[in-house]
């Protein structure tokens, strides 16, 4: 028997609510007076303090992208009227060590979850609205500058094919089934609760720890690849208003500007006082990916002209923001005897109240 569902209240469920993306989501949905679910795979999870502490309404309900009768369940518990399927392998350089996993989850989680969808609504697709979170890294080798909605996929990790398959069937079950389902073909974004695993965060919290001096050195890969950063805080907000129009269309949300990796490096130097970052930084062989991608680079104009979207937090601000938070955090903590990972709560503030839902996760270095 289904529990009754308050008709008033909207009622949304999050996959990879763990995750920096989910943590603000569920924020921005909690403070537009959603009811939140948020999908863990086993109750286990070290995270899901962090959670309930930035979100203390989310519902949590035990999910895994691999099993689609747990979905089905998951489904039924919460009766959501949003659904945003955040879940996946999304560090694109584990990607290569672990390609089935990512293939599982990243692409063919995202049918389990469609087909969930179908079986729960009984076939009315169109009755719940589904997000899935594309990636800029499905563009890849791509021969157009910037990307758009109709640029041609060329993905050059195991990552990026699996969003590609995530992408093309979100868009078969709105073809076949009359889905109310959209892709968000998001940009990198950033925050100070990204995982230390992620390049942006990988150099804001060696910087920090570099002018406190507890690190010598700052090993990387590839300095040359530009990327198109932005807030995450901005990008939920893009999710959001997709799945708000009266027709579901696909969107990229990106800045517009790129910035390579040597850029990204002075900026989070320059913010220390360290004008010359070269005897700080090397190169390692051991961070570049076996297939790069050169540059990406968003046009999000139809976002602009039909969301009414545009980002609120410039490249400087943002790498200034996350290299204050891993500051503040590093000197917080000093002395305690262990690894420091809790992000500063001020820097995560622009969407929500914020400390680092990252704090469980050991840096990949």
């Amino acid at each position: 028997m289904t529990e009754e569902v308050d008709q008033q209240v909207p009622r949304a469920l999050i996959t990879g609510i763990t995750g920096q993306d989910g943590l603000y989501l569920g924020e921005f949905l909690a403070a537009k007076g959603y009811e939140v679910f948020g999908m863990v795979r086993g109750q286990s999870n070290p995270k899901i303090p962090t959670v309930e502490e930035y979100i203390p309404s989310i519902q949590l309900l035990e999910g895994d992208l691999r099993d689609l009768s747990s979905l089905i369940g998951v489904l039924e518990t919460a009766q959501p009227d949003e659904i945003y399927n955040l879940g996946a392998i999304s560090f694109v350089g584990l990607s290569f060590k672990q390609p089935e996993l990512t293939g599982d989850i990243t692409g063919m989680g995202v049918l389990r979850m469609l087909e969930a969808v179908r079986i729960h609504t009984q076939g009315s697709m169109n009755g719940v609205r589904f997000y899935q979170a594309s990636s800029s890294e499905m563009f890849g080798q791509t021969t157009e500058t910037p990307q758009r909605e109709t640029t041609q996929f060329h993905p050059r990790s195991p990552y990026g094919v699996g969003k590609v398959f995530g992408h093309y069937v979100t868009q078969n079950y709105r073809e076949s089934y009359d889905a109310w389902a959209c892709s968000g073909i998001l940009f990198n974004h950033e925050s100070p609760r990204r995982g230390f695993e992620f390049l942006t965060r990988k150099v804001t919290r060696a910087v920090a720890r570099i002018a406190l001096g507890r690190q010598k050195v700052l090993a990387v890969g590839n300095m040359e690849v530009s990327r198109d950063w932005g807030f995450a805080g901005d990008y939920v907000r893009a999710m959001w208003l997709m799945l708000q129009q009266d027709e579901p269309e696909d969107y990229v949300i990106a800045t517009g500007t790129g910035h390579s990796v040597r850029n990204l490096l002075q900026i989070a130097f320059k913010h220390v006082g360290i004008d010359d970052w070269r005897p700080y930084v090397v190169q390692d062989e051991r961070f570049f990916r076996p297939a790069d991608v050169a540059i990406l680079v968003g046009d999000a104009t139809k976002a602009r002209d039909k969301l009414g979207w545009r980002p609120t937090v410039g490249f400087r601000q943002l790498i200034e923001m996350m290299v204050e938070a891993d500051l503040e955090n590093e000197k917080r903590n000093a002395g305690t005897g262990r690894e420091l990972t809790t992000a500063s709560s001020r820097a995560c503030r622009p969407t929500g109240p914020g400390k680092d839902v990252n704090r469980d996760v050991p840096p990949r270095y």
